[in-house]
């Protein structure tokens, strides 16, 4: 069997039409391919017998019953459609229905051979029906006369015929009158529904020329001379009439186009704008609104099931009341299971007060639509199609930004676990030095305290020390990433930022004796909104890298002063500088260079990543810049707040 193949089938409202589907299926059931079915809809389909239009709702639900996707498309030219559809499709077989009319001599082709022409390489299989297939040119009896349109097809002809007495009173020539009452039929055409008024009005045009305006004079009998004249006005005002009554129905047809197509790209454009699932279905019910003029239900999908519905009344007062009982919702429930429609105006639950159809995903159900079908007519082929591309699309989308929020909640969780992954074993190693450290230093005090100078006890209890300080940095380095990256609160408070700094530099490493640090603040007091103990420890870590990355004897400064909306930090030392390159990535997190630039003795590259992560959670900033003539400076920026006299 071979999967390629495809089979479309043609639908249509002749009651021989339901054998043509279940062929269809029949065929795509024994090659093993893919099924869809199209109608093609007549300009007159609204003038249609209902008999007929009920079997063709019929032959649709059929064909979706057997698995067949429906499609609908408008206009005349029905084989020019179908063969650009089979195209468009990949279909490889088309079967439709046969007319058993018979062709005359000058009849134009029938919708099969024309099929035969314009699509050769598919194959058509052709199932016998006494009923002209849907889509196919409408026939002279399928066009109802009414009283009105006769009444303004005899009001145009008469008022042509006083027309033309009064152009024989003014003495002009016949042939104006001739133009007068081309010009009728062509009003005729305009101003009624259908070819027969226009045909009707092209045969009285001339009978009553005939009466009124040509020799002999109040006869039929008509001049031999005039009977050239008479068949070229019939074929004038015929052709006139079937061009003008030809442009009616296209102008009826790009109307439903244009329309059609404004709905879908205002849908399309509202639902990439929408955020969230939740205001997509809102999109969603509200075109369908919009589309049916009915009020609309939805339930969302959560976790297999269906959550509380949303409702979107087309008026306020709408009464959902009878939507919302627990037969309703079984219906609702079917459709879930099933991916299929139901209730109303369908096979299943036909008794339903609303009609449900499903917002599909690839592989399941994400939502269930409602449409309020109770005391209302049931929606034409139009708006059916209409839905179904509203609601695929809409489950699309759904889709796609379910997909995307799931591939940024496994990227967030990649991430994390290689953060926690790169912390741990970054720590487990770095640790080890300084504990080292501490444990043989204590077991050379403990052991062998008596045979040492004070000196070297002093020495070791400096190590120890300063690897306990170590320690204590990085475990409050850890405490303040870990309380920053859970979301919890900052205390801030308006702080003097001179207060902050000043309280920082009596916690700086032991070792700043050895450089010279200075710090230089304002004139007029700056306050700004800031957790005083996080900034406390972002210029603490500046400073201590500076202490420790700069030679004995080097100068750091520290400078404060307010610029537009923030108070900024300055920290610069005279120091070997910070490469280009380094300064790019030094706020990453575990970058250090190598051990040449980082913010800690063991390069665990913590402390730089901490300052930024509490620039940006206080609103502000951190960078880093070459310092004139040599070394680095950085700058934190954080919010001013108002300083307030007499408080």
């Amino acid at each position: 069997m071979d999967k390629s193949e495809k089979i479309l089938i043609c639908l249509s409202g002749a009651p021989t039409n339901a054998k043509v589907v279940r062929t269809g299926a029949a065929l795509a059931d024994a090659f093993g391919g893919g099924l869809c079915a199209l109608y093609v809809e007549p300009p007159d389909f609204e003038r249609q017998p209902d008999e007929s239009k009920a079997r063709l709702n019929d032959n649709i639900r059929l064909a979706e019953r057997l698995g067949a996707s429906v499609t609908t498309l408008y206009g005349e030219d029905a084989a020019t459609q179908i063969a650009e559809y089979a195209r468009i499709c990949g279909a490889t077989k088309i079967v439709l229905g046969k007319s058993n009319g018979k062709k005359g001599l000058f009849s134009p082709p029938t919708l099969i051979e024309r099929l035969n022409e314009l699509a050769p390489d598919i194959d058509l299989y052709i199932i016998p029906d006494k009923v002209r297939e849907g889509g196919g040119r409408p026939r002279r009896g399928d066009e109802h006369f009414s009283l009105p349109d006769v009444l303004i097809m005899l009001g145009i002809i008469a008022l042509c015929t006083l027309i033309g007495f009064g152009f024989s009173r003014l003495n002009f020539d016949s042939t104006n009158v001739i133009i007068i009452y081309i010009l009728g039929v062509l009003a005729t055409a305009i101003f009624t529904s259908g070819r027969s008024y226009s045909l009707i009005s092209s045969l009285l045009s001339v009978l009553v020329f005939n009466f009124f305006f040509a020799s002999p004079y109040f006869s039929l009998l008509a001049d031999p001379n005039h009977l050239a004249t008479f068949v070229i006005m019939f074929f004038a005002a015929f052709l006139i009439s079937s061009l003008t009554t030809k442009i009616k129905r296209q102008s009826v047809l790009t109307a439903q186009r244009a329309y059609r197509t404004e709905v879908l790209l205002e849908t399309s454009q509202k639902l990439q704008k929408a955020d969230g699932i939740e205001q997509m279905l809102s999109v969603t019910a509200r075109q369908l609104g919009k589309l049916f003029e009915r009020d609309i239900m939805v339930y969302p999908v959560e976790n297999g099931s269906l959550s509380e519905p949303l409702l979107f009344p087309l008026a306020e007062g709408s009464d959902f009341s009878e939507y919302l009982t627990d037969s309703e919702r079984t219906v609702a429930e079917w459709v879930l299971e099933n991916n299929r429609r139901a209730g109303s105006t369908t096979r299943i639950s036909p008794k339903a007060n609303g009609l449900y159809m499903a917002v599909r995903g690839t592989d399941s159900v994400l939502a269930v639509v409602c449409i309020a079908m109770k005391n209302n007519s049931q929606p034409d082929s139009f708006e059916k199609t209409l839905s179904v591309t509203i609601l695929d699309e809409c489950g699309l989308i759904m889709e796609n930004a379910e997909n995307k929020a799931a591939k940024h909640r496994a990227e967030e969780e990649a991430r994390r676990e290689q953060l926690q992954a790169n912390l741990l074993r970054s720590i487990s190693h770095d640790l080890r030095t300084p504990l080292t450290g501490i444990s043989g230093n204590a077991s050379l005090l403990s052991e062998g305290g008596d045979e040492l100078t004070k000196e070297q006890k002093n020495e070791l209890y400096s190590a120890i020390a300063y690897d306990a300080q170590w320690l204590t940095d990085l475990v409050e380095n850890l405490l303040s990433i870990t309380r920053i990256g859970s979301g919890g609160g900052l205390n801030i408070q308006p702080e003097l930022v001179a207060d902050v700094i000043s309280e920082a530099l009596h916690h700086v490493d032991r070792q700043v004796d050895e450089h010279s640090v200075t710090s230089e603040t304002s004139d007029e007091l700056i306050m700004a909104f800031m957790d005083a103990r996080l900034i406390k420890q972002v210029i603490i870590n500046i400073v201590n890298n500076a202490i420790k990355y700069t030679p004995a004897g080097s100068h750091i400064k520290l400078t404060s002063y307010a610029e537009g909306k923030f108070a900024k930090i300055k920290i610069a030392d005279d120091g070997a500088g910070i490469s280009e390159q380094a300064r790019a990535k030094i706020f990453d997190m575990f970058y250090t260079e190598g051990n040449a630039n980082g913010d800690g003795r063991r390069g665990l590259g913590l402390g730089l990543y901490l300052c930024r992560s509490i620039a940006e959670a206080h609103g502000g900033s951190i960078t880093v810049s070459e310092n004139s003539p040599h070394g680095a400076a950085f700058e934190l920026s954080i919010p001013l707040a108002e300083v307030r006299a007499y408080e």
